[in-house]
């Protein structure tokens, strides 16, 4: 089957949950300040012998600079802020309870399917795409599935802050092959669990949502949806091995003889890196996507950028555009939302949409660990 004869897919709802605590710089740096003074104190002979570096204390000025980011939602502040905790306080669940990550998806899932006139039992797919999984087995996909009253099937993937794009596509496949009929994306970031609150160049990065969509047949959408649903015209996805943005947590661990820092087994990264090598990476795919679907980089009304870092977003549309863009033409989160992983690119499509009009072109893209970048042209329906 040609690609003019796949059966056309559209995104017909998106949802977004956002915790009811929000965390300011200038309440980062306090906190930091006093952790990182008191933790220089404790190794100050170490320090001084040279065997240790003495941690820098952070700074407001410093991380607005860097990412453009001023707060960020988290599902607990007091623990965060805690300067001898610096993680959230996470309650601990049975088995028989819904688990944190299922109960903060369900909200966004539910507002997505409002906006589509879809409900849980319509739904026969559940992709669950996000950076971080709270367990192995079973799959929390399955539980919302269950939660939802869903029928078919459901599963979790796994390609860090491309997630959402990733499972994008393996949902409009799903639809194109015809083994689902209603497809739920759903991308629950609870980043403030693995986000290394204890130094300087990482504490401020990320923060926690909770972004879905719905994905249908075009044909098999409801009429209320006409003028609100967006037309997926493609998507691509690209990967190249990189080690510059690393969490190593796993089962594996407790197994590993020698020593491990514990830094390790949560986020980290070389930055500069990242940055130099990411940046002509996402917008070389962009370019490529829309010259293979033969459709002008001038005829792109918005970008949906993954909102990772200010600076990385300006030079990616600068790369695609041939200068700078205007606000309006790549929309930031950030410094509401900061980093929320998989859900960054979805929370600026859900936010910075509605404006536009009937046969206004987008591209939703995202990038990072792996490298991962995935691409999705859209158009505007109606």
């Amino acid at each position: 089957m040609t690609q003019s004869a796949l059966p056309a897919v559209a995104i017909t709802g998106t949802g977004l949950m956002t915790p009811s605590e929000s965390i300011t710089n200038a309440e980062l740096v306090t906190s930091l300040t006093a952790a990182t003074e008191r933790w220089n104190l404790e190794h100050a002979d170490a320090i001084a012998a040279g065997d240790v570096e003495a941690r820098s204390a952070p700074d407001e000025t410093f991380i607005y600079k860097a990412s453009g980011i001023s707060s960020r939602y988290v599902l607990d502040k007091a623990g965060v802020l805690d300067p001898d905790r610096l993680k959230p306080r996470l309650e601990l669940r049975s088995e028989d309870q819904l688990s944190i990550q299922a109960e903060m998806a369900l909200p966004a899932i539910e507002q997505a399917l409002a906006q589509a006139g879809r409900s849980g039992s319509d739904v026969d797919a559940v992709i669950m795409g996000c950076s971080n999984v709270q367990r192995a087995y079973p799959a929390v996909s399955i539980e919302i599935q269950d939660a939802l009253g869903a029928a078919g099937w459901a599963y979790d993937m796994n390609v860090a802050c491309s997630s959402a794009t990733f499972s994008i596509q393996a949902g409009v496949d799903a639809l194109r092959n015809g083994s689902a009929s209603c497809v739920v994306v759903v991308n629950p970031e609870i980043t403030s669990a693995h986000n290394n609150f204890e130094l300087r160049d990482f504490h401020f990065i990320f923060g926690d949502a909770f972004t879905a969509l719905v994905l249908e047949r075009e044909a098999d959408a409801l009429p209320a949806t006409a003028d609100t649903r967006w037309t997926v015209l493609g998507t691509s996805l690209a990967t190249q091995f990189s080690n510059n943005i690393r969490n190593d947590a796993g089962f594996i661990n407790r197994a590993e003889d020698g020593e491990r820092d514990p830094h390790e087994l949560i986020f980290r990264q070389n930055g500069n890196r990242v940055f130099k090598e990411v940046c002509p990476m996402v917008a070389t795919h962009i370019k490529d996507h829309l010259e293979r679907a033969e459709l002008p980089t001038d005829d792109v009304r918005r970008f949906w950028l993954h909102q990772a870092n200010l600076k990385m977003n300006q030079l990616i549309a600068k790369g695609v555009l041939g200068r700078v863009p205007e606000e309006d033409e790549a929309p930031v989160t950030l410094d509401e939302y900061a980093n929320t992983s998989s859900a960054g690119s979805i929370i600026a499509f859900h936010k910075h949409r509605d404006d536009l009009s009937a046969g206004d072109l987008g591209v939703i893209c995202s990038f990072g660990a792996g490298y991962s970048v995935g691409s999705i042209l859209v158009r505007k329906a109606g």
